[in-house]
This record gives structure tokens, C-alpha cells and sequence, in this order.
């Protein structure tokens, strides 16, 4: 007899029972089927009626849910959310069958937030297998500033023949118009809630800035965190990237070393004193070995900050900028910020301070941007060519960074004087693709990982990495092909790496027109770090990097690689630094290059 049923993976109804029965296992009746009508359907193939969509049965009735959770709501945690959209699906005779998630993300903005990023690219590109989307209330969809915009997401979903289900709330969302209203007066109270959370934040911060704590991790050179109790009694120093845990607990800011407070005075009197240019001071600290706070070479924009730091006089400053509920970067005017007298031991005493405020705004002389255009203008009637270096370098003419604040880019402001840079800029135009080519294969890489390996690994914050257990797996890049210096020359690449000192790296190496790639190399996490890496054919052997042509054999081998050193002990692999007598790290020269292009932004 269970030969003669047929054999089906999907759900159908039985046609002509008096009510629904659905079949879930095939070749065996539900048991609401009485034993003479499974006898009289028993040799009868199943009725499917006419105009019936095989695609949308296949995936009625089935449910993905959505969760959410920022760091400060706690009561809305990812567990308490799945277990009532599990009590909702049952309630209502759905199938979960898939989840999105965004953990630790704030609902102000959809950027930063791949779990809701993915599932409405899941529902436009047709391949959501579900016409249901359970969340577990209306904030959870987002706190949207902007109404129409949580609207605007949830009608993406709707025109795509999928329904947004809100579990939590005490309304349908079933279009009707006491639907509409209130499930518009929810959206606009979880937008309302993180604007008076963010007006309290912002003065609880005033206040304890204003009583001489420091608010906020990054500190300047020459200082460090100290993080103490109620009573003021010291606990720790808190290191790059640590936070204080209890919020009773403050952070007061402390000098650091007698080498750092020592080149913090030497700055000061080189450029008061001496009156050094800040190229001069760079240069000497750099050929002196000495390294900035991030262990790094110094660059000119750093000497102005150290500069113009009231830290080094004993004040703390809070709310020179600000950025409201994730808006653009705003600066603040003088009178709104927040000082802190007395808050640290003074390393520069203030009469040099103050001359050195005096000197530092003499140098900034505001110029009109026709007179910007005019003096460049002129330049290039000298100099017959204009790049980063020349304009640097000229007198009276403005840094680059000014030309690309004021004008966008070098190149914006080369065509208002009719000026065509001789450099092959393509690159630069298409770095927005090809970094959305590096999450990419990064989104697909952690997919690999989940489904094959039965890991959970998590896409690294720079967007082109994927983390296990906190620890950096791969990193992919780009390497875009160089320009042969004769037919003699070897093909070369070379690919942006940023600060990554760690995990194995995919490089995606492009054609001769950096249009296409062409093949992919994996090199090890022992490879010396450095802000780029260049490739030639003759390399590999030397970098210790294997070649593959598809990415499927690239996925195997950083497969095969991690289940290794997953079996062995971690080791630390990014090689240690030389230190110099004074305790830092020597400078190897400078960091990142400018763009010869005219525009200083590189692939991200």
C-alpha cells in the first residue's frame, strides 16, 4: 500500500476530504484520515487545481525570522526574541526553515546591518524560499529615524509576495487602517526612544567630562587610561581597545612614559623655539626611530594635533565634535565644549602651550577657493606638470587635503583649471567594486565555513575578513596589476593590506586591464607585514603563496589549511617587533602613499 501513494517532498492536500489534511511524511496518511478514505484515495493519484503556483506551495506556510539586539538592550536578547517568534510560528501553523541576524547592531541605519541586508536581498532577488518574516516587534525592524524608511523596507518584502509578522504586537499587520496607524505610531516611538536616550547619553557624558574624566577610548601620544573605582582608588590601565566594565567606574587620564612626555616637550620646543616646520619635526622623529602612539611612522597632520592637545596642560575636552544618532560628523563651536580643569599632571607648561596656539593660528590663513584655483593654475604654468608632491611642496599653496575637502578630489579641482592628469586613474574609479567584490567572497567564504565545517565564524568589522572565535581566519584583497616598465619586466601586482598582521591572506590578482581577475594566490600568515604586498611570478616561491585559478580550489585550501592549525596550538604570527633602547618600535619609513592620481581615498 505505501508503494501505491505517491512519493512527494512537499506538503499537498488530499482533494475531495471533507476538511484540509496535509500529508507530511511521504507515503503515509495523516491520522485525521479516517481508515475508509485512505482505502477509497489509496489507488487515486493526487488532484492538484487548475491555476495552482507549484513555486509559492512550495514555500507557503514557511517563516524566516529576523532578531536583532544592540548592545543596551539587554531585555530584547536574541534568545528571548527566538523563543516567542517560536511560540507565534506554532500559534499560527508556520515553518521557520530560516534565520537573519543582527547581533550587537544599532536599528538607526540599515548600514551595518547584514542580517536585514541579506534578508531583503533574499526577498528581491527571488531566492527566499518562505513568504513570511517574523520579527519580534516593530523597534526590532529598526529605530529609523525616518518612518518612511522602515515603511520602505517592509514594502520591498510585501511587493515581493512576502509578509512581515510583528509577534510581539498587540495589532495585525493586515493592512487595514487601524493596522496602518498604529503600526506607524510604534515606528515612530522607537524612533522617538533613541532620540531621548541619545540626549541623556550625551549628558550624562557632559557631566562626567566636566569633572575631569576622560569619555571615550582613543587617547593621544604620551598618555594613558587609568580606570578607577567610585572612590577613586586606582584599578588598571586600560590598554587599546579595552573598555570599563561597571558603570561606576571611571577613567582618568595619566602622562605615559619619560620617553613619550620627552618628545612631547621636544615637539613643542622644536616648533615654538626652533619654529620647525611640522615636515622638519616628522622627519626627525622618523629618522630617530621613534614611533607614534599606533606604532607607526609620524606623519605631518599628527604634529599640528599634538599640537593643539590642552591634555598635555592638565584639561580635558569633550564635545568638539559630535555625531548624532549616526548622522554626519558634525564640529562643535568653542562654547559648546565641555573642559575639565585639573584632570591630568601637565607635561608642556602653558606659557609654551599658548605660544604655540598663537603660532598655529598664524600659519591657518583661510583662502578663497577661486584664489585656491588661481595659485594651482599658476603653479602648473611653472612646473608644467601638478601632482600630491609638487603641491605639497610649493609654497603658498594649500595642502592637498584642502583641495580634496574643498573640491572633492585632486582631480575635481585639475578639470576646473582644464588641467588632465597624465596617470591611468581607472583604479581609483572602480574601488567601490571591487571592494564589494572582497565582502563578497568574504560572505561566501563564512557561508562555506558554517555549512561545511560546522563552524560560526562572523565577518571581520573591516568587511573583507572572516573571524573564528575572535581570531582572524583570511583576509581577501585585491591586487591590481602593474604597468610593465619595458617587455623585459615581469608582471607585477600590487594589493593594499592595511594594518592585518594576522590569518592567512586570498589575493584576487586581476588582468593585465584590472578589469577581471585573472587568478588567486593564498599566502601564509607568516608573510612579514607591511601596509602592501606585492606579487610578481617569480615571488611565490619566495612568499611561500600557491597559486589556484578558480575560487572553488582557492575555498579548499583555506579549508584544508584551517582544519590544521585548528587540530594544533595557536601561534602568534605576526613576527615580533624591534625595539629601539627607548622602548618603541623602530620606523621603517612612511606608511601609505598618496595617489599619484590626485585622489588621496585607496581601496578600503
Amino acid at each position: 500500500m505505501q508503494n501505491a501513494w505517491p512519493e512527494l517532498s512537499t506538503d499537498w492536500t488530499l482533494a475531495g476530504l471533507p476538511s484540509i489534511a496535509i500529508l507530511r511524511e511521504p507515503g503515509v496518511f495523516p491520522v485525521s484520515v479516517p481508515l475508509k478514505l485512505q482505502e477509497r484515495f489509496m489507488g487515486n493519484w493526487l488532484v492538484v487545481p487548475k491555476g495552482t503556483s507549484l513555486v509559492k506551495r512550495t514555500r507557503s506556510r514557511r517563516a524566516a525570522q529576523y532578531v536583532r539586539m544592540s548592545r543596551e538592550l539587554q531585555r530584547y536578547s536574541i534568545k528571548n526574541q527566538l523563543a516567542a517568534i517560536a511560540a507565534y510560528a506554532e500559534a499560527n501553523t508556520l515553518t521557520i526553515v530560516r534565520t537573519y541576524s543582527d547581533e550587537g547592531r544599532s536599528g538607526l541605519r540599515i548600514k551595518g546591518r547584514p542580517g536585514l541586508i541579506e534578508l531583503i536581498e533574499d526577498v528581491q532577488s527571488g531566492q527566499a524560499d518562505f513568504d513570511h518574516i517574523l520579527v519580534y516587534d516593530v523597534s526590532r525592524w529598526g529605530r529609523f529615524q525616518d518612518v518612511d524608511e522602515s515603511a520602505y523596507y517592509e514594502f520591498l518584502c510585501k511587493r515581493s509576495g512576502v509578509q512581515v509578522e510583528y509577534c510581539a504586537e498587540l495589532f495585525k499587520n493586515d493592512g487595514t487602517f487601524v493596522s496602518g496607524i498604529a503600526k506607524n505610531l510604534k515606528r515612530g516611538m522607537a524612533a522617538e526612544w533613541s532620540r531621548e536616550l541619545s540626549v541623556k547619553v550625551h549628558a550624562g557624558h557632559c557631566r562626567v567630562a566636566s569633572l575631569g574624566y576622560r569619555v571615550g577610548a582613543p587617547v593621544g601620544y604620551g598618555l594613558r587610561r587609568l580606570m578607577v573605582d567610585e572612590s577613586e582608588h586606582p584599578k588598571a590601565f586600560l590598554e587599546k581597545g579595552q573598555f570599563k566594565a561597571l558603570q561606576s567606574d571611571r577613567v582618568r587620564l595619566q602622562p605615559g612614559s619619560a620617553e613619550e612626555t620627552a618628545v612631547i616637550r621636544i615637539i613643542f620646543d622644536q616648533f615654538v623655539n626652533g619654529r620647525k616646520s611640522y615636515s622638519d619635526i616628522r622627519r626627525q622623529l622618523n629618522d630617530a626611530g621613534i614611533a607614534n602612539h599606533n606604532g607607526r611612522p609620524w606623519t605631518d597632520g599628527m604634529i599640528p594635533t599634538i599640537l593643539a592637545n590642552e591634555n598635555y596642560i592638565g584639561k580635558t575636552i569633550y564635545n568638539r565634535t559630535s555625531r548624532r544618532l549616526g548622522q554626519k560628523l558634525v564640529k562643535n563651536p568653542d562654547q559648546a565644549w565641555v573642559r575639565g580643569a585639573a584632570a591630568i599632571e601637565p607635561i608642556v607648561e602653558p606659557g609654551i602651550f599658548a605660544r604655540a596656539q598663537k603660532l598655529l593660528a598664524e600659519r591657518r590663513v583661510e583662502i578663497p577657493e577661486d584664489e585656491m584655483l588661481l595659485r594651482l593654475r599658476l603653479t602648473l604654468r611653472r612646473r608644467g606638470k601638478l601632482n600630491s608632491h609638487i603641491i605639497n611642496t610649493t609654497l603658498g599653496l594649500n595642502h592637498v587635503s584642502s583641495y580634496v575637502k574643498h573640491f572633492g578630489s585632486l582631480r575635481k579641482a585639475y578639470a576646473l583649471i582644464g588641467y588632465v592628469s597624465p596617470r591611468d586613474c581607472d583604479w581609483i574609479d572602480t574601488r567601490d567594486f571591487w571592494a564589494a567584490e572582497q565582502a563578497k567572497l568574504a560572505t561566501e567564504f563564512a557561508e562555506v565555513l558554517r555549512n561545511d565545517l560546522g563552524l560560526r565564524p562572523e565577518l571581520a568589522p573591516d568587511g573583507i575578513g572572516v573571524d573564528v572565535e575572535g581570531r582572524r581566519v583570511v583576509s581577501f584583497l585585491v591586487a591590481r596589476r602593474l604597468a610593465r616598465r619595458g617587455e623585459d619586466h615581469a608582471a607585477q601586482w600590487k594589493a593594499y593590506r592595511r594594518q592585518i598582521s594576522s590569518g592567512l591572506l586570498a589575493v584576487m590578482r586581476l588582468d593585465a586591464a584590472n578589469r577581471e581577475i585573472e587568478d588567486y594566490v593564498l599566502l601564509p600568515a607568516s608573510l612579514r607585514s607591511g601596509r602592501y604586498v606585492w606579487l610578481a611570478s617569480g615571488s611565490l616561491r619566495r612568499h611561500r603563496g600557491t597559486l589556484y585559478r578558480e575560487r572553488g580550489a582557492l575555498f579548499a585550501a583555506i579549508k584544508a589549511t584551517l582544519a590544521k592549525t585548528t587540530r594544533a596550538a595557536p601561534t602568534s604570527s605576526a613576527p615580533p617587533k624591534k625595539r629601539s633602547k627607548s622602548g618603541q618600535p623602530k620606523a621603517k619609513g612612511f606608511g601609505g602613499r598618496r595617489s599619484r592620481c590626485g585622489d588621496t581615498k585607496s581601496l578600503r
